[in-house]
C-alpha cells in the first residue's frame, strides 16, 4: 500500500504546492484536509476542488465554526486568557482543533505522516507538532517550508512548471491568520518596530478615531458562558460573531505588541479581536462581582500559566487538562449581567448584576444603613501586621 500524507490544507499557494511537493519528495499520496474555523475567504468547497486539481488523492473539509467557539473559545474567555497581558490567543486556539481534525482523517485514511506548511521559526510549528503527538504519539511529522526548503520563490516556480490553479501574481504585503476569534498580522513594514499600523492592516474593526454614536450593549453569562446579547439568546459562536460586529465598529479590540515567540525570538504582532476583547473583558467584571477573594487571586495566577500553555502549543498537556478543571470550578458561580458601552477602541463596563453577587450594599455603603462594625477593624489591623511589627523591632535593633 502506498505511504499516505495528511495535509493541513489552507487552499493557498504554499499548501496547494506542497501536495506535489511532497508526492516527489517522498513518493507518498496526499490526503488534504481544510478545517473551517471562521477564517472567511473562499468557500471550503471550492478549496476541496482546488485540493484534488492540485494532485490530492482525497480532500476533505470540515465546518468546526461552532466546536471551535464552545471547546476552544470558550475556555479562553472563562479563563480571561491574555498571553503577555494583552494577546487573546487567536492562533494559538485554533490549532488544537486542527489537529484533531488532521489526525482523525490520518486514522481514517491510514495515513503515518501529517504535513503542514509552517515555517522553522514561528510558534504555530510546535503547536500542530506537539499536538499531533499528543493525541496520536504514532505520527510522524513534516513542514516542506522548514522541512525541503520549500520557498516562495521555488513554490511559484513549481506552480507554473506544474500548471497548477493557483494565482502566483499577487502577493500581499502581510502574513495574516485569521479566524472567528480574531486576526492576527505580520510581516513587511511591520517588522520595523518604529513604524505605526496604517489602516489597510485592519479588516474586524473601523478606526476608533472615526467620530460615532456609542453603543451600549449587555451580556449575560451562566456559569461564565454567554448566553445572550441584549437579552436575546446565543451561542457562543454568535455572540463572538455579533460582539465582532458591534465592537469592531468602535475599533475594540486592536494590539500592537512585540511579543516572546515559543522559539526564543521577539515578533511584532498586530492582532485585531473585537468579539474576544470584548467578552474577556465583561467576563473579568462580572468574575470580581461573584468570586470569592481568595479564589479570584489565585485564579489570575493560573490565567496567567493556562494562557502559557495554550500559547506554546501544550492544549492536551496534562497540566491544561488540569487547570481546565480548576477554570471550570470557579466559573460556577459567575453569572448575571454585565452591560457595556463600546466607543472610541473601547469596551467600559458601566453595569453589573448578579444574584451570586458578593457585593453587600449594606456591607460596602458608607451612608446610613452601614452595618459593617467597624470597632473590629482595631484588633483586626494589630493582629494582621503582628508579624512585620515584630520584624521590624528587631530590624532597628541592629
Amino acid at each position: 500500500m502506498t505511504e499516505r500524507v495528511v495535509l493541513a490544507y489552507s487552499g493557498g499557494l504554499d499548501t496547494s504546492v506542497a501536495i506535489g511537493w511532497i508526492a516527489e519528495e517522498t513518493g507518498a499520496e496526499v490526503i488534504a484536509v481544510a478545517v473551517d474555523v471562521g477564517q472567511g475567504g473562499e468557500d471550503l468547497d471550492v478549496i476541496r476542488k482546488r485540493a484534488l486539481a492540485c494532485g490530492a488523492v482525497e480532500a476533505e473539509v470540515a465546518d468546526a465554526k461552532d466546536e471551535f467557539a464552545e471547546e476552544y473559545c470558550l475556555p479562553a474567555i472563562k479563563a480571561n486568557a491574555l498571553y503577555m497581558d494583552r494577546y487573546p490567543l487567536v492562533s494559538a486556539l485554533s490549532r488544537p482543533v486542527i489537529v484533531k481534525h488532521l489526525v482523525a482523517a490520518a486514522r481514517q485514511h491510514g495515513a503515518g505522516t501529517v504535513a503542514h506548511g509552517c515555517t522553522g521559526k514561528g510558534n504555530d510549528q510546535v503547536r500542530f507538532e506537539a499536538g499531533i503527538s499528543s493525541l496520536a504519539p504514532d505520527l510522524t511529522c513534516i513542514a516542506p517550508v522548514r522541512d525541503y526548503a520549500m520557498t516562495r520563490d521555488r513554490a511559484i516556480a513549481f506552480c507554473e512548471a506544474k500548471g497548477l490553479p493557483i494565482a502566483t501574481t499577487r502577493k500581499s504585503p502581510y502574513s495574516i491568520d485569521q479566524n472567528v476569534f480574531g486576526r492576527a498580522v505580520e510581516t513587511g513594514f511591520l517588522e520595523d518596530i518604529w513604524n505605526a499600523p496604517i489602516e489597510d492592516v485592519y479588516e474586524y474593526t473601523s478606526d476608533p478615531a472615526t467620530p460615532r454614536e456609542a453603543d451600549e450593549v449587555i451580556i449575560t453569562f451562566e456559569k461564565g458562558v454567554p448566553v445572550a446579547i441584549d437579552g436575546e439568546p446565543v451561542t457562543v459562536l454568535q455572540a463572538v460573531q455579533r460582539l465582532n460586529e458591534r465592537a469592531g465598529a468602535h475599533g475594540v479590540g486592536r494590539i500592537d505588541m512585540v511579543e516572546d515567540r515559543l522559539v526564543g525570538i521577539k515578533s511584532r504582532e498586530v492582532y485585531e479581536a473585537p468579539g474576544a476583547i470584548a467578552l474577556i473583558t465583561a467576563h473579568q467584571e462580572l468574575e470580581s462581582v461573584t468570586v470569592e477573594r481568595e479564589l479570584a487571586r489565585y485564579k489570575r495566577q493560573v490565567e496567567q500559566r493556562w494562557g502559557e500553555l495554550v500559547y506554546d502549543g501544550l492544549w492536551f498537556s496534562p497540566l491544561k487538562r488540569a487547570l481546565d478543571g480548576f477554570i471550570a470550578e470557579a466559573n460556577e458561580q459567575v453569572s448575571g449581567e454585565i452591560r457595556m458601552t463600546l466607543h472610541g477602541g473601547r469596551a467600559v463596563v458601566t453595569g453589573r448584576r448578579s444574584r451570586q453577587s458578593l457585593y453587600d450594599f449594606n456591607l460596602a455603603t458608607y451612608d446610613t444603613g452601614d452595618t459593617f462594625d467597624q470597632s473590629l477593624s482595631k484588633g483586626f489591623i494589630e493582629i494582621f501586621g503582628m508579624s512585620s511589627k515584630i520584624a521590624a523591632k528587631r530590624d532597628l535593633r541592629q
